[in-house]
C-alpha cells in the first residue's frame, strides 16, 4: 500500500545581520518551495549572526510540539560571524551525519570545490529535524530540491524522515 502525503508543520530561520525579511530571498525561496510541496509555515523569524540569540529560537522550536521540522539559512561559512553550527550542534540528540556530506556532494556539480566552504548539517532534537542551509538562494534550492524535498514526503520511497517522525522519540 503506497504511503499518503501529510504535511509537515516547518519553522524557517534566516540568519543574517545584513539583511531584513524585506530582503530575504533564500528565506522567500524556502518559503514557497515547502509551502508549494504541501507544508505549513509553522513560524519565520530572521536573527542575527550570534549563536545564543539562534539558540534561543531555534530551543522554543524543538520544545513546541507543534513543530516538526526547523530550516535555517545562513551562518554556515567559515567567517567570523558564521557560528550556525557551533550554535545548533550542541541542541542536537543525533547528528544526521549524511546530510552535510549529501549536500556537498550535490553541491560539488553545480559550484565545484568551492562547495568545501560549506559546513551545512543537521540534526534531530526532541524528536524535531533541524536542517541548516548555507545563506545562498543557490545553496537553499540545491538543499531542497535535492535532498529535503523528498525527505520530508512520507510517500518517498524506499524512505523517508517524514515517516520516522512518530519514531524519534521512542524510548
Amino acid at each position: 500500500m503506497a504511503a499518503e502525503f501529510f504535511p509537515l508543520s516547518i519553522a524557517l530561520l534566516t540568519l543574517s545581520d545584513s539583511r531584513s525579511l524585506a530582503e530575504d530571498r533564500s528565506g522567500d525561496y524556502l518559503a514557497s518551495a515547502l509551502q508549494a510541496a504541501g507544508h505549513d509555515l509553522a513560524d519565520r523569524q530572521l536573527c542575527r549572526d550570534d549563536r545564543y540569540a539562534m539558540r534561543a529560537v531555534v530551543s522554543a522550536w524543538i520544545a513546541n510540539p507543534a513543530i516538526d521540522v526547523v530550516l535555517t539559512t545562513g551562518g554556515t561559512g567559515f567567517t567570523g560571524r558564521d557560528s550556525t553550527p557551533e550554535a545548533l550542534l550542541p541542541l542536537f540528540d543525533k547528528v544526521i551525519e549524511g546530510f552535510g556530506e549529501l549536500f556537498r556532494w550535490q553541491s560539488f556539480e553545480e559550484i565545484g570545490p568551492s562547495t568545501i566552504q560549506s559546513r551545512a548539517v543537521a540534526g534531530l532534537a526532541n524528536g524535531t529535524m533541524i536542517f541548516c542551509l548555507p545563506g545562498s538562494q543557490g545553496a537553499c534550492r540545491t538543499g531542497w530540491e535535492r535532498i529535503l524535498k523528498a525527505q520530508l514526503d512520507a510517500r518517498h520511497q524506499p524512505c523517508n524522515f517524514a515517516e520516522l517522525l512518530p519514531r524519534f522519540l521512542e524510548t
